[in-house]
């Protein structure tokens, strides 16, 4: 018997295929839309996944201020940041937020999903998010991704 017949692939950066995906956000809700594009941002949707390798697709979201929350929080939920100064703490409510920076919501559940490295940040550079229905990556011709298909 052929031992060597089960070989396990590793993708690297020369073997890696990566396509383009569009995803519509339109009433999905902002937790589960965001945990099914951090899977497709890592490939872990793809077979030769590698754990060390960005292998994930290119991901254009649109419509991201058409989502929804779940209970109250449009009341409840607040981002915070800080200036780095005493006293410099702000928090901003998520209805405030949605009508400030509508894509803002979505790129910072996303960005909260991916991992706290390098390669977190590469893999966080592959995803374009735009508030209404029209986007600049036309030209690269992204397929339309049904989200309740994915897991």
């Amino acid at each position: 018997m052929n031992t060597l017949s089960y070989k396990t692939v590793n993708a690297n950066s020369e073997t890696v295929t990566k396509e383009w995906l569009l995803v519509d956000a339109e009433n999905e809700v902002l937790g589960r839309l965001a945990s099914k594009v951090a899977y497709l941002l890592k490939g872990k949707h793809k077979v030769n996944y590698t754990p060390h390798v960005d292998c994930g697709d290119n991901i254009v979201v649109i419509n991201a201020d058409k989502i929804t929350l779940n209970g109250n929080k449009w009341e409840q939920k607040h981002y915070v940041r800080h200036s780095g100064y005493p006293g410099g703490q702000t928090s901003i409510q998520a209805k405030e937020m949605m009508a400030k920076k509508p894509f803002f919501m979505v790129e910072k559940a996303v960005k909260g999903m991916l991992m706290k490295n390098k390669l977190g940040a590469q893999q966080y550079r592959n995803l374009y998010v735009y508030a209404g229905n029209e986007h600049p990556h036309a030209g690269q011709n992204p397929r339309a991704i049904n989200l309740n298909e994915i897991l």
